[in-house]
């Protein structure tokens, strides 16, 4: 947040400028038949970056697959990026043949397309792109200068879309099947990006071209990254037998730094290839470079603007954060936004649970007490309807904010304390990699739901926990314990949900310090406790439930925020 609030101090004047069309601010959603009628095979991005002049240009060549007949594309791009140029499978078209007034190209084809044509459209581009106001929380493009005054550049588009700097499928689904970059850029700077390094193309003129190829990238995770780089690198020898290269891209000045934090890739690949599978993209590498926003989840070239900042638990959370999004965001990439749970829920979680592996119950407790304060309950996590990336992540559009991390990251602790941890991972393993055994070579990046995931866990425990799934992701608020005592002296114990089903959620109680686990068949229990007894319910904090002391800490931060 530091760093956030000195980049937008930075350069106001550009902030947010040039604007963008409400089309370009949306990402995902209910989107036209004809774009979802394109299998997304291959784009081929020439892109140059021009800081003097604070410009892009690009020629972008999409190889699309006709699943049904068309007569046109739609394709995606910020209209401050004017086309000047487009050709159908290698015919050049006329300027009326194209229009782009609002963000959504519209290029019409010399002729119809059959299904199963092929079709290769080549666009070429260029411009001024759109300045974030607060990267990344807000997307664009990062114009900075590292302290010697050298050019620092980054893209973010998670909320916006890939569309601000290059021709698209602006949804979940419109991944391509192979992205190859060629990012030229001044000479002395460097252009780190995803996947594999082909080469680097030496200009006359002392320019160089950075020659990348990625598989199955998602939309947003295709990123342009342009500073005078240092790099640390090394190679990681996988439990599956396979060798990744580990690569971290930091500015100069920051040897020692950065070689406390490339210290931490390995031991943390170890922990997620140990707990949920192989790192999916270990035939490209592990990438981190260091960038002037706070972070994302670029597939294999993780955005990291921390700081090297230190905490209590020994471990970078940021760079584990975005690096968890590679098996939740990039391997596992949710169909619809309003699945985002999926991403950032289980990313969220993954924090507290890499403390426990490394030292044990405490710090899991301690880590997963600091997410339960920040859980708000406003708006389900999951609405049951496609929605776009900012329906989702705005509060003030209706979303769930916050809690699809917070929330989600406890709702799956809860889980796992539900059905125990060998059918927790079984079931985060079969939704993620799309069956219980990967391997290097045996998956690829996939799509997957809610849905799937409720199905995964019926799978490996034979319940069906529908019950669990509806309260915590389809309704806002929390469940609620309430004990009663009985005129017959018995106490009654009884769940209480904002649905008219039963929440047959078990739950432990300490009475005099002696545990005692209650089924609660259909919702309710009732059990002898003897008078004065001392009662605690849940001791170990395993459910995520109704607190009314949080709500009352809640309260009195937001009173706080508001005084002068």
């Amino acid at each position: 947040m530091i760093l956030a609030i000195f980049l937008a101090a930075a350069a106001p004047q550009t902030a947010g400028k040039p604007p963008i069309t409400p089309q370009t601010q949306v990402s995902g959603g209910v989107r036209p038949a004809e774009q979802l009628a394109l299998r997304f095979d291959a784009v081929d991005l020439a892109i140059e970056i021009l800081p003097a002049a604070k410009r892009l240009r690009g020629v972008a060549t999409l190889t699309f697959t006709a699943e049904t007949p068309l007569s046109r594309l739609l394709i995606d791009l910020d209209r401050n990026l004017p086309v000047s140029a487009v050709s159908i499978d290698g015919v050049a078209l006329k300027p009326a043949a194209w229009s782009n007034p609002d963000g959504r190209l519209t290029i019409t084809l010399p002729s119809p397309a059959r299904a199963g044509a092929a079709l290769v459209a080549r666009i070429t581009y260029g411009g001024v792109p759109h300045v974030a106001v607060n990267a990344p929380w807000d997307d664009g493009v990062v114009w900075s200068k590292t302290k010697d005054g050298r050019t620092w550049f980054a893209t973010t588009a998670e909320g916006y879309g890939c569309d601000l700097f290059w021709p698209c499928l602006d949804f979940p689904t419109g991944e391509p099947g192979k992205v190859d970059l060629h990012i030229t850029v001044p000479k002395g700077l460097k252009a780190p990006s995803n996947g594999v390094l082909l080469g680097v193309d030496a200009l006359a003129d002392g320019r160089t071209t950075w020659n990348w190829r990625a598989k199955r990238p998602n939309t947003y995770g295709v990123a342009l990254n342009v500073g005078p780089y240092e790099e640390v690198s090394g190679t990681y020898r996988s439990r599956y037998g396979n060798t990744v290269p580990m690569i971290y891209w930091h500015l100069p000045g920051e040897a020692q730094k950065a070689k406390g934090l490339f210290d931490e890739f390995a031991p943390t690949l170890d922990f997620f290839e140990s707990v949920i599978g192989p790192y999916p993209f270990g035939d490209e590498k592990v990438g981190v470079v260091e960038t002037p926003h706070k972070g994302m989840e670029h597939q294999t070239i993780n955005a990291y603007g921390n700081a090297y900042a230190k905490a209590p638990e020994g471990f970078d959370w940021l760079f584990n954060h975005e690096f968890a999004h590679e098996w939740f965001a990039n391997q596992l990439t949710a169909a619809n936004w309003d699945d985002y749970w999926l991403h950032e829920g289980f990313a969220t979680y993954m924090q507290p649970l890499y403390g426990r592996w490394r030292e044990g119950e405490a710090r899991y407790a301690v880590m997963m007490e600091a997410q339960r304060n920040r859980i708000e309950n406003k708006a389900p996590v999951v609405r049951g309807m496609i929605l776009t990336e900012e329906q989702v992540y705005e509060p003030g559009k209706g979303g769930a904010g916050q809690d699809i991390y917070f929330k989600a990251s406890w709702m799956l602790h809860t889980l796992r304390w539900l059905i125990g941890d060998a059918a927790f991972f079984d079931a985060t393993r079969r939704v993620v990699y799309g069956r219980p055994d990967p391997k290097p070579g045996n998956f690829a990046p996939r799509y997957g739901s809610t849905a799937e995931f409720e199905r995964a866990v019926i799978e490996v425990t034979g319940n069906d926990y529908a019950w669990f799934f509806d309260v915590y992701l389809r309704q806002a608020p929390l469940p609620e314990i309430v004990t009663t005592r009985q005129a017959d002296g018995m106490v009654e114990f009884r769940w209480k949900t904002s649905l008219a089903k039963p929440f047959p959620m078990p739950v432990e109680i300490a009475i005099d310090g002696k545990m005692r686990r209650l089924e609660m068949a259909g919702g309710v229990e009732r059990i002898a406790i003897p008078a004065g007894a001392h009662v605690v319910i849940d001791p170990s904090s395993r459910i995520l439930r109704r607190n009314p002391a949080i709500e009352a800490f809640q309260a009195y931060q937001a009173a706080q925020r508001e005084k002068p």
